[in-house]
This record gives C-alpha cells, structure tokens and sequence, in this order.
C-alpha cells in the first residue's frame, strides 16, 4: 500500500500523481467514474455550443473530451497532478488549454467573467476552503453562468471514512483499490449544509442536486455494488447558476 502524506504539497498530488498512469487507463471502465458520476454530471450541462468552458481538476482529459464533442470551443483544464495534465494533453492534442494548477492558491491567471461554464466533477473534496474556491469560481464565470460539481455523499462519506462527527468539516482518508496498487487518498469530508451555504454565501443561486443512481453498464461490472448505490447514496451533484447581485 502506498502511504501519501505530504503537508507541503496540495493535499492529493502525491496520491493522484501515484494513480495517474493506472487511472488513465481504466477511465472509460472504471464503474464509479464512468457508470455513475459521468452520467450524472453530464446530464447536468447546458448547451455548450460555443461556450467557454473551464474544468478545475481535469484529470486525464475525459470530460473535456466530451465537452468538445458537444461544441464548446478550445475548453481550459486545470489540475494539480503533472502526470493527469500529461495524459490529457495526449488524449486532446491542441483541442484545449491545459495547464497545471493549484486550486487553494486561486484562479488569478483568468480574468473576471471569462468563462460560461465552471466544470469540477469529484473535485471540491480536496480543497478545505469551499467559501474561498466557490468565490473564485463565481469571479471567472460569466452573468448567468454554470458551475456544476459533484462530491461524495455526505452521508456515505461519513458512514465510510468513519468521521468522528458528521458535523465538521475535517481531513480524512480512504484507501482506493482497482489500480495497480493501492493508494491512501486524503481529502476532506463535510456535512450537506457546508457544500449548500458556500455557495449561497459566495453568490451563486442553486439550480439543481441530484443523488445519482448507478447505470446498467455498471450493473455488468460489478453488480454487488451496483445493488448498494441503487439503494444508499454515494456521490452528489450540484448546479448553480451566477445570477445579478
């Protein structure tokens, strides 16, 4: 088992930079990303022909890959893992800005209102701070702009990572198997009113949350689990919309 630990570094890169060859790899497979949070983000989009679009924490290139697909010219990804920008970069070509960035130090090198759409799937639950990323996001978006996210349960992650209580938002780990080894993942964990009052707080009116529920594909890979998320929650997602102050 690989053990990350590293106070100097964004709190998951050394554990992403670990994953990143195998993850690539098994992206379009893998149950939990490809049969259940896609989905549910991807219903999530507006039309995107033409739009200016900006995914924090891009990955390997999966749903920028979509979101070119379904119009938006020339996307921006962003991500904390140099080996994820690597993979991204080969999967898209010059079909998108890619570049390698640290969310818990903002988004200054984008200026006010540059973007229609904010994009962050499985993202927000490494950054403590959500008052102080939804601000920025809110800053870079346009009027009447997009941002959708999704982030696990706060009811499975509780239940899961064994919080000492559900209502703090505190660092907690869980050990990802299904890759070539297994990494210990940090990241945080919070109660359902610290992912709703931040974005209130920080501007944004709530659009729309969905509890996801597994595909049928993910019911052929592994339908033990299948059976589970079909009846407890394990991801949420959220859209929100910047309106007029």
């Amino acid at each position: 088992m690989a053990e990350i630990d590293n106070p100097k570094e964004p709190l998951a890169r050394a554990a992403y930079e670990a994953l990143a060859d195998s993850y690539d790899a098994r992206v379009s497979t893998k149950p939990h990303n490809a049969f259940y949070d896609r989905p549910a983000v991807l219903s999530l989009l507006p039309d995107l022909e033409g739009k200016r679009v900006l995914e924090a924490g891009c990955g390997p290139g999966v749903y920028l890959e979509e979101i070119i697909n379904r119009g938006a010219e020339h996307p921006v990804g962003i991500d904390v893992s140099p080996k994820m920008i690597a993979h991204a970069r080969h999967r898209l070509g010059d079909r998108a800005t890619l570049q390698v960035m640290n969310l818990e130090k903002g988004l200054s090198a984008f200026a006010d209102g540059c973007f229609d759409l904010v994009l962050s799937p499985l993202v927000p639950d490494y950054i403590k701070d959500w008052r102080a990323l939804f601000r920025e996001f809110h800053r870079v978006l346009s009027l009447e702009g997009c941002f959708i996210f999704s982030s696990e349960h706060p009811s499975s992650d509780y239940r899961r990572r064994m919080a000492e209580n559900y209502f703090t938002t505190a660092k907690t780990e869980l050990e990802w198997k299904g890759f070539d080894q297994p990494v210990v993942v940090p990241s945080y964990r919070r109660p359902l009113q610290e992912m709703i009052n931040p974005l209130i707080e920080e501007g944004f009116t709530l659009d729309k949350v969905l509890e996801p529920q597994p595909t049928e594909d993910f019911k052929r890979a592994d339908e033990r689990e299948y059976r589970h998320l079909s009846q407890n929650p394990g991801f949420i997602c959220f859209r929100a919309v910047k309106k007029k102050d």
